[in-house]
């Protein structure tokens, strides 16, 4: 069954972009989907990667030459157009995406021109792994204020990285870390400085975490790594609004990856549904299922007009903190509910290990805790509105 698209409208996509995302979906569909099913639970798939970068997917994260200086990121509202249509047919893939954009962002934003060259043009060809190392064991890093501790001890006129960073995405398979430490005193966003990091570090170890839906992420330990003024991103003492921007850049997609889960059950809920009436069931039987359908479809268009409206604020120079909270928010708790409502429906069958609706079901709640959780994203709007 293919689902109708929804009517044009102010925040939906125009023809040009319409076209990307139908052409991404069928790569993730026909070419993605068989390499990610490859993946052991919590190992990078670069295997994966690989063909992303190959497809030219990775690239579109970075656009204009390597070495090039200013703002070159993707636009919010193409940023969450690949991360919906990916999601909505290889989940693997739409993460694989992010987390390289998450991973890079910082290099692109502050990189001298040999960081530039070094690491864009790797990772854009898939040959790179990059991972954000930026929260702290015991210090949970909301969507709006991160917190780092981790030392940058002087060694002459370099540093040695000494501490623990937690919950790294990619870890510790990532060929470079974007590493947040404290150069100088103070608690605060003073004295935080960012560094790119290469693996092959000595004194740099990690360790895997087994988490619920297998997605690649660990924990990294610093005994002493040395870094240098080569490494660092931007100036000393300057790193915390490297992260901040990063995060924000990233925000509003996050909403844009529940809401390609969300598509992907309702449209395996209307199947179902076609199913039972070309089958002859009992219209009695099939009418709740219908009406479920339609709350399933109206909170999804819902949450999509929320995530693509929040995109093209931030494009049009608003920061849209509260807006990409908010889309956040209510693309994730709809994907829930929407993912809930398809389990039922499907019963027994959508409990066996490989059928898309288990997958989804496992996926989802991951999904909230991505860029903050609801606390997070509460805390936020809240602050807008009462400050």
């Amino acid at each position: 069954m293919v689902r109708q698209e929804p009517a044009v409208t102010a925040f939906t996509l125009s023809p040009a972009q319409r076209a990307l995302a139908h052409e991404v979906r069928q790569l993730a569909a026909t070419e993605l989907r068989t390499i990610a099913e490859t993946r052991q639970p919590g190992e990078v798939n670069r295997d994966l990667i690989k063909a992303m970068g190959r497809l030219g997917l990775l690239a579109r994260l970075f656009p204009g030459p390597a070495a090039a200086r200013g703002p070159r990121t993707v636009p919010s509202v193409e940023l969450c157009l690949l991360w919906e249509a990916l999601a909505a047919e290889c989940t693997g893939a739409a993460l694989a995406l992010v987390l390289q954009g998450v991973g890079t962002y910082p290099v692109l934003h502050a990189g001298s021109p040999e960081q530039l060259e070094r690491w864009l043009p790797a990772v854009a060809a898939g040959d790179a792994v990059a991972a954000l190392a930026l929260t702290e064991p015991g210090r949970h890093t909301e969507a709006n204020a991160p917190v780092v501790q981790m030392a940058a001890e002087p060694d002459g006129d370099d540093w040695r990285l000494t501490g623990e960073k937690a919950w790294v995405y990619n870890a510790p398979d990532a060929d470079f870390y974007t590493v947040f430490a404290r150069t100088g005193p103070g608690d605060g966003d003073a004295g935080v400085s960012a560094f790119v990091v290469p693996a092959i570090r000595p004194g740099l170890s990690g360790e895997r975490l087994e988490i619920a839906g297998g997605h690649p992420v660990g924990c990294l330990t610093f005994d002493g790594v040395p870094v240098s003024r080569d490494d660092m991103l931007g100036e000393p003492g300057r790193g915390l609004p490297i992260a901040t921007s990063t995060l924000a850049a990233f925000r509003p997609s996050g909403g844009a990856f529940a809401v390609g889960m969300a598509r992907t059950a309702l449209d395996l809920t209307a199947g179902r549904l076609q199913g039972l009436e070309a089958a002859g069931a009992d219209p009695a039987s099939t009418q709740p299922i219908a009406h479920l359908l339609a709350e399933m479809a109206t909170r999804t268009e819902a949450a999509r007009l929320l995530v693509y409206a929040a995109a093209a604020a931030r494009d049009a120079g608003g920061p849209a903190r509260s807006q990409s909270a908010m889309a956040h928010l209510f693309a994730t708790q709809t994907a829930e509910f929407v993912v809930d409502g398809a389990m039922l429906v499907h019963g027994t069958d959508a409990l066996r290990r490989g059928h898309p609706m288990e997958r989804l079901y496992r996926e989802v709640r991951a999904a909230r805790l991505y860029q903050g959780p609801p606390g997070a994203q509460q805390a936020i709007i809240a602050e807008e509105l009462v400050g």
